[in-house]
């Protein structure tokens, strides 16, 4: 809601390396989350530091049945559901926008346009939240390419608790996607 801010959101460490040089040497300001449980996250970085342009979206699974776009975190959980959505005989395509501003609507709209239907994740509260920007997008974009409604799966509209179990049950994983993959997925 800033104009001129750019927010950056990675979910690989070879992204955190080339947003994060991309970000220190661009003239605006730059919102770079890092999701504290991402740290423990292994992947191949190249050695030559390439810095990754802003507002480039990454396909991080390909898939022809339905398309995930996933922020952050929420990216694992992505790919997790997909490949248990593989077993049942659904092909999912599994879209990073990484950049959250300036948004890649180009790359998610062409994606939904291949698969027909769309599911956004995010792990904020669906309500208000950065997937019904998502949901914006692609209403406005590919909405004659849709052959069902777009399913969004975010936390639960509840406090976060301090509890490790109930912030568990709060917080969306693997399993909600896939329900939300096979529900799209029935609609059709």
């Amino acid at each position: 809601h800033v104009p001129g801010l750019k927010v950056v959101f990675p979910s690989t460490p070879e992204d955190v390396r080339g947003l994060l040089w991309s970000a220190i040497y661009d003239d605006n300001p730059v919102v770079f989350f890092e999701h504290r449980l991402l740290y423990p996250l292994k992947g191949e970085v190249p050695e030559e530091l390439e810095p990754i342009p802003f507002g480039k979206a990454r396909i991080m699974r390909e898939g022809t049945d339905v398309t995930v776009i996933a922020i952050g975190r929420m990216v694992p959980e992505a790919l997790k559901a997909a490949e248990e959505a593989e077993g049942l005989g659904i092909s999912v395509e599994v879209l990073d926008p990484r950049t959250l501003l300036p948004l890649d609507e180009e790359a998610i709209i062409a994606s939904v346009q291949k698969t027909n239907r769309c599911v956004t994740v995010h792990e904020a509260v669906t309500r208000g939240g950065f997937g019904a920007e998502l949901t914006a997008v692609v209403q406005h974009g590919a909405f004659d390419y849709l052959d069902a409604p777009i399913e969004r799966v975010g936390a639960k509209f509840a406090p976060l608790a301090f509890a490790p179990a109930m912030e568990q049950w709060a917080v969306p994983h693997a399993a909600d996607v896939l329900e939300a993959v096979k529900r799209t997925v029935a609609r059709s």
